[in-house]
């Protein structure tokens, strides 16, 4: 990867829906170039897929909350990500350095519904408690994967 890469990449992160001769036009190529580039990222694996975004209201999933997940002695990552792959209002989660053992995004419809979820997390094996923060408002949203 080289800078130009770098540079469509930045223009595809903020619309994905971008003309290859407009992006050409930004970045000081023609469009069958950046064709040709954008090509070779996705066969290499570097753009995993292009996508869109909703707003996470208009699916009725405002409630959303960052969920730090302690477990009982050691549990291994693939185990948590089973755990974590059957609630649906999981939306990302990892492992974690410090006190818990991982940190967990998820959304839902309202509060009764994130409890629900929360409840489904808690009751699996090896969880001992969770320790939770609702999103109040979103004030920084970038989508770098």
């Amino acid at each position: 990867m080289d800078n130009l890469d770098r540079a469509i990449l930045d223009l595809l992160r903020q619309n994905s829906r971008a003309g290859y001769g407009d992006i050409g036009s930004s970045v000081g190529l023609s469009a069958s170039a950046v064709k040709r580039r954008v090509d070779r990222l996705v066969a290499d694996g570097v753009i995993r897929s292009f996508t869109i975004q909703v707003d996470p209201a208009v699916d009725g999933m405002s409630t959303e909350a960052y969920v730090e997940l302690f477990c009982r002695g050691t549990v291994a990552p693939d185990e948590l990500q089973r755990i974590l792959q059957g609630v649906p209002e999981v939306v990302y989660a990892g492992t974690v350095t410090g006190s818990a053992d991982a940190i967990v995004h998820m959304r839902a419809r309202d509060i009764a519904s994130l409890e629900d979820a929360l409840e489904r997390v808690r009751v699996a094996p090896n969880v001992d408690h969770t320790r939770s923060a609702i999103v109040l408002s979103r004030l920084v949203n970038r989508n770098r994967d």
